[in-house]
């Protein structure tokens, strides 16, 4: 196997007493697409912080590109481009004037920069709007032009931060279809999200973090077959019926998950469960049956959902 593009262990950031992520190992091979699954604070950014080298490891040991960020720094950012989880755009520029001042940061001539100003244009659907102004711009195509700026410098390693929060499906949709292009190309990516179906579109392989740790790795599937049955069942009660209904539960599935809107039920067999539930008198106002998902693996690992 080659060695990782990104190898980490015993990875630690601490704020004064707070340690944000705390002694974790991975390792992201070129070319794959590798995601960072957790709620907000489970330590996701910081991580990124630190492969990006602007935020310094208080512990363990990290290289990327078989680089050390403590030492060579400089060398690592040269090769990645970093898309942050706010847009941090030029505003009173125009769309093309962003993309080319951040080809002049990496020192890259005129001549370099206006042929990769077209084809990132081209890629992230702005063409039409190379002279706008930043400012008017949607949403989606905010976040576009963040991402084709990472891109300037053709890195060989893309860090995306929470990629999509904020837009709405059909930009998100979009946005997806920009970063499979850009992996079929042969990038490497890094994402970090909280939303469970961007992390089974996008990821082939991911870590789940919780309060700084990693408590799973593997390909979506992977992780869904392992920790979640094949199917769920959602019951949602009228006001003042679920109570009496969740005593009558016990034994009719495999795993049951009492939240405060609805009850889960992780079942290997939904019609059979659905007999149950008949058999037994319990009279949900509503019932769905879905696949399991990476948000019901994670209310297994940590006891919360994904979004609190």
């Amino acid at each position: 196997m080659l060695k990782p593009l990104v190898e980490a262990r015993g990875l630690t950031k601490k704020f004064d007493d707070f340690t944000a992520v705390d002694e974790i190992d991975f390792n992201i091979q070129q070319g794959e697409a590798f995601g960072f699954l957790g709620p907000n604070g489970a330590g996701k950014t910081s991580t990124m912080r630190m492969i990006s080298t602007v935020s310094p490891i208080t512990a363990g040991h990290m290289t990327v590109f078989g680089l050390d960020p403590t030492t060579q720094g400089r060398g690592i950012r040269q090769r990645i481009g970093v898309v942050p989880q706010e847009d941090n755009l030029d505003l009173e520029l125009t769309v093309s004037e962003n993309l080319y001042i951040y080809g002049r940061y990496h020192d890259m001539s005129k001549a370099e920069i206006k042929p990769r100003i077209d084809e990132l244009l081209d890629f992230a659907q702005l063409t039409d709007r190379r002279d706008s102004q930043v400012e008017p711009l949607s949403g989606g195509m905010k976040r576009r032009l963040t991402i084709a700026r990472a891109l300037i410098n053709e890195p060989e390693l893309v860090i995306l931060d929470e990629p999509t929060t904020g837009l709405d499906p059909q930009a998100r949709h979009l946005l997806w279809d920009r970063l499979y292009r850009l992996k079929q190309d042969g990038a490497t990516l890094i994402i970090t999200t909280h939303y469970m179906d961007e992390a089974e579109q996008l990821c082939d392989r991911l870590v789940v973090m919780d309060e700084g740790k990693i408590v799973a790795e593997g390909s979506p599937r992977q992780l869904i077959e392992e920790y979640a049955p094949r199917e769920v069942v959602e019951l949602r009660f009228l006001d003042g019926s679920k109570d009496e209904a969740v005593l009558k539960l016990d034994g009719l599935a495999a795993r049951s998950e009492i939240l405060a809107d609805r009850v889960l039920l992780y079942t290997d067999s939904a019609d059979d469960t659905q007999k149950g539930l008949h058999s037994r008198g319990i009279n949900p106002e509503q019932v769905l049956v879905r696949r399991s998902t990476l948000e019901d693996v994670f209310l297994r690992l940590t006891g919360r959902r994904l979004i609190d």
